[in-house]
């Protein structure tokens, strides 16, 4: 591995899980003691359950690695000693030509295996945030321990307020003005966020005409969805102080003239590249406001039912937006908190350049 690749791989160690990372190797150091980690493990396999998964944008000369065209795969690194990340680490990317054999060879692990299985349903995922993770997984029952998500109490509690707000408007419509209690509102939430048999409101799918299958998939997208615009409108003070952080923050150490240069251009190209994104997000979200607005203000189950149908592209496109930005300012978060050191210039410029590519507009 090149040397920019060591530092990053270290890099990654260090930092927790983001919506592009799932640092399993981390995990371990910090639960591997624990009897959940130990009984209710994300991966059977051992080495697997201490990888490091990323979603990666693929850069032109990966594409070939695959059976069709791909923008974002599942990479998986594999630390070459997991006691010392300076050795560096090896990688396949999820569902590559060749990677059933790699992971039979390396884990023995074959297509049959479970943790395949959950390596398939991770790899459906437009971004590695804990709660789109631990609901992919909960709907195929498969429950590891909370560990492996991080999401806090308060944040869950947060989140289902929201959504309480949020299905307000569907409860009033279908139950009026004066049955709309909060009882009823918060029985209408629990349902959406549910993935409990007899929890999927088969009247509401019946109203929208979708399969069963078309409203299972839909109503995944659509609690997707809930949690993005949650996630959109708290991020703003994290937004600001990044954006303020970027323009301000100083390496150590000397500069020379192409190293000083770079940084001015990257400062702005940060800068320019997460605002754009956001405005992809807000854009996409606008959608779903649009549709959800047919059926509750309007009265047209069609249009949300068009939008329900087309929700899993929608779901990706959006997760992949939002996964970068959130990505982006969790590490920016990680390593420039209040007690950190400054950066060197190669540092500073890696960073840059990995955000450069993790915020580059997609077509």
């Amino acid at each position: 591995m090149p040397d920019r690749a060591l530092r990053s791989l270290e890099l990654l160690e260090k930092s927790a899980s983001t919506a592009r990372v799932l640092n399993l190797h981390q995990i371990y150091n910090a639960h591997g003691h624990t009897q959940a980690w130990r009984e209710f493990p994300l991966f059977q396999t051992p080495g697997l359950n201490k990888a490091l998964l990323i979603k990666h944008r693929l850069r032109s000369n990966e594409t070939d690695v695959f059976k069709g065209p791909r923008r974002v795969a599942t990479k998986i690194i594999f630390p070459i000693d997991s006691h010392d990340l300076k050795w560096g680490g090896r990688y396949v990317f999820f569902e590559q030509i060749d990677c059933a054999e790699i992971l039979k060879q390396v884990f023995g692990v074959t297509r049959d295996h479970p943790d395949y299985r959950t390596l398939e349903l991770i790899d459906k995922l437009p971004s590695l945030d804990p709660f789109l993770l631990r609901e992919q997984l909960s709907r195929a029952s498969i429950n590891p321990a909370p560990c492996y998500f991080a999401i806090s109490e308060a944040d869950l509690h947060r989140m289902l307020v929201f959504v309480h707000r949020e299905v307000a408007p569907l409860v009033q419509l279908s139950l009026g003005e004066t049955g709309a209690s909060p009882d009823a509102i918060a029985r209408m939430a629990e349902k959406i966020m549910s993935n409990r048999p007899g929890d999927r409101m088969e009247g509401l799918g019946e109203v929208l005409q979708l399969s069963p299958e078309q409203y299972a998939e839909g109503i995944f997208c659509w609690k997707g969805f809930l949690y993005f615009k949650w996630t959109l409108g708290t991020m703003g003070p994290d937004l600001v102080n990044f954006i303020s952080s970027v323009a301000s923050i100083k390496p150590v150490g000397p500069t020379d003239g192409g190293s000083r240069e770079y940084l001015v251009r990257g400062r702005a190209l940060v800068r320019e590249r997460i605002k754009g994104a956001l405005a992809e997000t807000r854009q996409t979200m606008k959608l779903y406001n649009e549709a959800y607005a047919g059926l509750t203000q309007q009265g047209k189950p069609e249009i949300f039912r068009d939008f329900l149908l087309g929700a899993p592209r929608m779901f990706n496109r959006l997760g992949d937006q939002l996964g970068a930005v959130q990505h982006v300012i969790s590490y920016w978060n990680f390593r420039f908190g209040p007690k950190s050191e400054a950066p060197t210039v190669t540092e500073l410029i890696d960073i840059f350049m990995d955000f450069e590519a993790s915020l580059k507009r997609r077509s």
